[in-house]
């Protein structure tokens, strides 16, 4: 057996085994708004944070396929926890896009560190000698209090002179914790426990080489490229941190199929006296939300197998492609909403109590709904519309 192959049986195998580790903790996860430090240390040991970072700085480089394997995984036990894992882990894979000098910066000492971010373009940039000023403030920073840098979503106006034509010029900008303040206002109804607290950025002074550019991710020929040549690298950003953020919906109501199976067998109604189980309706909502496991898992993978064979020198990916890409990875919350809310319908009484799985699995999935990369009408309007003959309206696919 290959070592990449070791690798790919090593990462699944350990998600599988943190599953009820996970389940024990989702309470504790949740009260205390964040992911437990205990969980990020097994995280880390079981290697989930290097299944995408490049091997010249410790990395497996792995296939997103067994990324999304893990998060889906993971999710079965927690939600917060592997909506964290995402896009934590998703950020080890983009630093491979800067410059390499932007990695040294982080992981020069210590290969293991970590990356928050908030792509929102709501920066406030200069032009400075040498670089950049950047100054805002961004929200939803999922997992930052386990973080040492943080990447950050700003325009960068035209340098006086240069003409204001082509292209919006999008950037991620890379900060170092002692140049950012975290605030800790996360108090949501659900994912209660990714800690997405928000970021507080004053006049900090960003090298160049420490932005990327949503253009080059876009196109994938990035500064990091030159280094880090592996075909992974050469899959478009925007497919890869879109799927970060809809993925874990997908191992959530998984696990809520299975705490549904768990419960509703032992469930007597108190006016009848039947098991829970025996309602057809309760059973026709068990095999609706399996088979929309199955059909987005599908998908999933699907579509990945296409995005790795264009990496790899494969027939080029064309934009429709993308544009649909796009608004798979966008419609998967809302298909689990319609899993999950019919099993939460039959939960019984005991399923409004605060600290109940099916509960929280029911508020997290509706929470990831709301995230702006999952809003389906929005990508599912551009598919339709391209196919009908109107203008693409988005450009990070």
């Amino acid at each position: 057996m290959s070592e990449k192959a070791q690798l790919q049986q090593q990462v699944r195998a350990a998600a599988r085994e943190l599953v009820p580790v996970l389940r024990e903790r989702a309470e504790a996860c949740e009260q205390a708004r964040q992911v437990p430090a205990e969980t990020i240390k097994d995280f880390a040991e079981a290697g989930f944070f290097r299944i995408l970072q490049p091997k010249k700085w410790g990395g497996y480089e792995l296939d997103p396929h067994d990324f999304y394997d893990v998060q889906m995984t993971v999710a079965e036990g927690c939600m917060s926890s592997a909506w964290c894992l995402g896009v934590i882990a998703i950020h080890n894979w983009q630093l491979a896009l800067f410059d390499d000098r932007a990695a040294q910066d982080v992981w020069g000492e210590d290969d293991s560190v970590l990356i928050s971010s908030s792509y929102m373009p709501v920066g406030k940039v200069e032009h400075v000698d040498g670089g950049l000023k950047l100054s805002g403030k961004w929200g939803f920073s999922s997992g930052s209090d386990h973080c040492d840098w943080v990447f950050l979503g700003a325009m960068v106006p035209p340098k006086d002179g240069d003409s204001a034509g082509g292209p919006p010029d999008m950037r991620t900008f890379l900060v170092p914790r002692s140049d950012y303040e975290i605030v800790d206002d996360w108090h949501v109804m659900g994912l209660k426990g990714t800690g997405s607290k928000t970021i507080v950025v004053k006049d900090a002074f960003v090298p160049e080489y420490r932005t990327h550019k949503a253009i080059d991710g876009f196109t994938c020929n990035s500064p990091g490229n030159a280094v880090n040549t592996a075909p992974l690298f050469k899959i478009p950003f925007g497919q890869m941190f879109v799927r970060a953020v809809s993925t874990a919906a997908i191992g959530a109501l998984k696990g809520a199929c299975d705490t549904f199976i768990e419960t509703t067998a032992k469930r007597v109604g108190k006016n009848d006296g039947k098991s829970a189980g025996e309602d057809p309706h309760a059973r026709y909502a068990l095999a609706q939300a399996e088979s929309i496991v199955d059909e987005l898992k599908l998908v999933l993978f699907r579509n990945f197998d296409r995005l790795k064979e264009a990496a790899e020198g494969g027939p080029e990916l064309t934009i429709e492609e993308r544009i649909k890409f796009r608004w798979e990875s966008a419609a998967v919350p809302q298909r689990c909403i319609e899993g999950v809310d019919p099993l939460f319908a039959f939960a019984g009484g005991s399923g409004i109590y605060q600290g109940n799985a099916l509960m929280r699995t029911f508020v997290d999935i509706h929470a990831s709904r709301a995230h702006t990369a999952n809003n389906p009408q929005k990508f599912g309007g551009n598919w339709g519309a391209v196919q009908l003959g109107a203008p693409n309206t988005d450009f990070f696919l």
